[in-house]
């Protein structure tokens, strides 16, 4: 054997080694969180969500629990913990807790399976599964993903930035981002723990209302306070505001703003009613859920209602499409947290 046909064989077989020892390709680590999502019995987590609203960020601490892909529970808090709820789903359906004001509202929902979910860890392995156009990277720690997202509203949010810990494949972190790949949501996993196991009540809707209301009582300032109106920020083209109406009702003040042009609709505000302690209600309402990150809320085709901070916002409109209406309202919370 000559040497030059000696030093070929050895190339070879280096290369043959770096290739079998080096980095993993991205159908690989698909395959290997797909089957690690699938392996999984239950797992709880914790994360530091980021929302860049307007100028402003606001903080929420989120804790998720999830059985056999079948029961979940999501609490979102505010970094001040003067805002609280909950995401439910049990065998008796899908709930949204609002523990300040002692009430819930039940739906009939496919959530979580119809939507991107950024801090459940099986939504995020299945938007890196069906975006085959998906971009992807390895560093000595991580693996990350760039894919489009499945949102209601995806043009508003289009993307995001998934990174996994490559030795044991657990959440990172969740950069979801605009047109100009600024990121608008951010989640930090500080915990996961794939090994979890539950209690039979973990789940049950009364159990956990009364749970979170030991760490955020039922309100009993908003009765006294002064119902301050907000505007949205966001800006329909062709649709400014006409008028604007106020109403005493046997709760306090209402206020209707009423938009007109080549896109109308209406936005009514009054402060929530709070129940008392013994009185819980849980309330069956048609529609989905919609998530706008410091709120949940329900969306139809035609509405788009939720409370905030002991204020009830109700959004009508013939004219916008859901992710208009989602626009509007997030452009709302800006609003207010900029007064």
């Amino acid at each position: 054997m000559t040497k030059k046909w000696t030093l070929w064989l050895v190339s070879l077989f280096a290369l043959f080694m770096l290739s079998a020892c080096g980095e993993k390709s991205k159908e690989d680590v698909a395959a290997d969180l797909s089957e690690k999502a699938q392996e999984v019995k239950g797992y709880k987590a914790t994360a530091e969500m980021t929302l860049q609203a307007g100028e402003e960020k606001q903080k929420y601490h989120v804790e998720i629990w999830n059985k056999e892909h079948q029961f979940y529970r999501v609490e979102l808090t505010a970094d001040k913990k003067d805002q609280s709820q909950m995401i439910l789903k049990n065998d008796s359906g899908v709930y949204v807790l609002t523990p300040a004001l002692n009430k819930s509202f039940k739906f009939q929902s496919d959530w979580p399976k119809n939507s991107s979910q950024a801090y459940l860890y099986e939504s995020l392995v299945k938007d890196i599964a069906e975006d085959k156009e998906a971009s992807f990277k390895e560093t000595d720690k991580h693996y990350v993903f760039e894919t489009k997202t499945r949102y209601p509203n995806s043009h508003m949010l289009p993307l995001q930035e998934i990174t996994f810990n490559k030795k044991d494949l657990s959440p990172v972190s969740v950069k979801v981002m605009d047109a100009d790949r600024k990121s608008l949501v951010d989640v930090k996993f500080t915990k996961m723990n794939f090994d979890a196991s539950f209690e039979k009540a973990s789940f049950d809707m009364k159990k956990n209302m009364t749970g979170a209301q030991l760490e955020i009582p039922v309100s009993t300032e908003t009765k006294d306070k002064e119902l301050s109106v907000s505007y949205p920020s966001a800006k329909i083209k062709g649709t400014s505001l006409l008028e604007e109406n106020e109403m005493i009702t046997a709760s306090g003040k209402r206020v209707v703003l009423t938009y007109g042009g080549a896109k109308s609709f209406t936005l009514i505000q009054e402060k929530a009613e709070v129940l008392p302690a013994a009185a819980m209600e849980t309330a069956e309402v048609e529609g989905e859920i919609a998530d706008l990150g410091f709120a949940v809320g329900t969306m139809t085709k035609q509405s788009l209602s939720w409370s905030y901070k002991g204020i009830n916002y109700m959004l009508a409109s013939k004219d916008l499409s859901q992710s208009e209406m989602m626009e509007v309202a997030k452009s709302m919370n800006a609003a207010a947290m900029e007064k």
